[in-house]
């Protein structure tokens, strides 16, 4: 299969690039698989609507299903498939992924076997959080990763979206310029796009939350153990996640239910608190965008009141303007009618009229400029 695409050219490197997995088992051990589709829907047993979802080219909302022998996560860039014994993880190579895998190599390496084979003399507290990561299901350290991971990753494309967008704001409330502008309707823009995605997260994980059926099908070691030993005995396997995390903090603070999830299949509280958490993060990432957009929405409010206080200036700059004009229209019609080439007896030796005329019109025409302007004040079309 990997001979097969490596002959087939640039699409064929394509084509396989795409269907590339890497897979990490409960062993410790990791590989990259370069299956199709068929291959990976024999080796965990789901269905091909299923592995639609995971298809990179399709666009699909947030998604976390449980089916009989496996999770089907889709977040975001995170797309893969979790057994109670493997993890399959497709597109290792992408840049986005990359921290996934690092954390997945990291969580999931089987290094609590061999640390408690010499640690047999140490104290109690010590071995029962070694027993505590021992206990944790493999499918639940998995799926904390992948949680943890996508709630860290659009965490700090807020963070970094806040810091761009603060300053961007108050160099606009500062100066009102296109440049500022755009610069701002694109973070608007991107800022939309990044809670659309928040928002989707979310809603799946309340989704689960809501509902204890679709949380009991994610518990996958519970139930192949039940397939294979009906009558759970006392050394079953424990329920508890334990994580450097969320999951280690709440695997101790409910050890002493134990009992009670052992007895009852139904009994999610385990998965609900990890899930919780989780649901508290992005739940907080989405508060600090609602916040953002509260911001610019402000901002906007603001811009708006200035642009309207630069309108009201120029229709008071105006209304000046069109009464200084009528006054010197009245000027002028004086002026005009005074110098019309035609001949009255009236005109002769009265040439100290002119300089009447011209000062009383003069007067005129001003006082009926400062007469404009005090009824406009008065009415309250100007400011003071």
């Amino acid at each position: 299969m990997a001979a097969a695409g490596a002959g087939a050219g640039g699409e064929g490197k394509k084509r396989g690039a795409s269907r590339s997995w890497i897979l990490f088992d409960a062993a410790g051990e990791e590989r990259v698989l370069d299956a199709d589709k068929y291959a990976i829907m024999h080796r965990v047993d789901i269905n091909a609507r299923d592995l639609r979802i995971l298809d990179p080219l399709l666009s699909y909302p947030s998604t976390i299903l449980g089916r009989e022998r496996a999770i089907v996560l889709n977040l975001e860039h995170i797309k893969a498939i979790i057994t109670s014994e493997e993890v399959l993880l497709r597109d290792p190579s992408d840049e986005n992924v990359i921290p996934v895998v690092e954390e997945l190599r990291r969580r999931l390496a089987p290094s609590n076997a061999t640390q408690h084979d010499g640690k047999e003399n140490l104290s109690g507290q010590h071995d029962a959080e070694g027993a505590e990561e021992d206990e944790s299901p493999f499918e639940f350290r998995a799926l904390e990763v992948t949680l943890e991971a996508i709630c860290s990753f659009l965490d700090a494309r807020t963070t970094e979206l806040e810091t761009d967008a603060y300053p961007a704001l108050d160099e606009l409330t500062s100066k009102i310029s296109s440049r500022n502008l755009d610069r701002v309707r694109k973070l608007k823009s991107g800022m939309t796009r990044l809670t659309a995605r928040v928002q989707k997260v979310r809603d799946e994980l309340e989704q689960l939350l809501d509902d204890d059926d679709d949380m009991a099908d994610l518990y996958l070691s519970r139930k192949l153990a039940g397939a294979s030993s009906p009558v759970s005995g006392s050394g079953g396997p424990n329920w508890f996640p334990a994580s450097p995390t969320i999951g280690s903090k709440i695997s101790r603070a409910s050890r002493a239910s134990a009992p009670t999830i052992h007895g009852n299949e139904n009994d999610v509280e385990e998965l609900e608190m990890l899930l919780e958490a989780y649901f508290m993060q992005i739940d907080g990432t989405l508060n600090k965008l609602t916040t953002l957009r509260e911001y610019i929405d402000d901002t906007e409010d603001y811009i708006n009141i200035q642009l309207d206080n630069h309108r009201n200036q120029l229709i008071q700059l105006e209304l000046f303007l069109s009464s200084g004009t009528v006054c010197l229209s009245l000027y002028s019609l004086v002026a005009g009618i005074f110098g019309m080439n035609i001949p009255y007896t009236w005109n002769d030796n009265h040439g100290y009229v002119f300089k009447w005329v011209v000062l009383v019109s003069g007067l005129f025409c001003a006082f009926m400029f400062v007469s404009i302007v005090a009824y406009a004040r008065h009415k309250g079309l100007v400011g003071s």
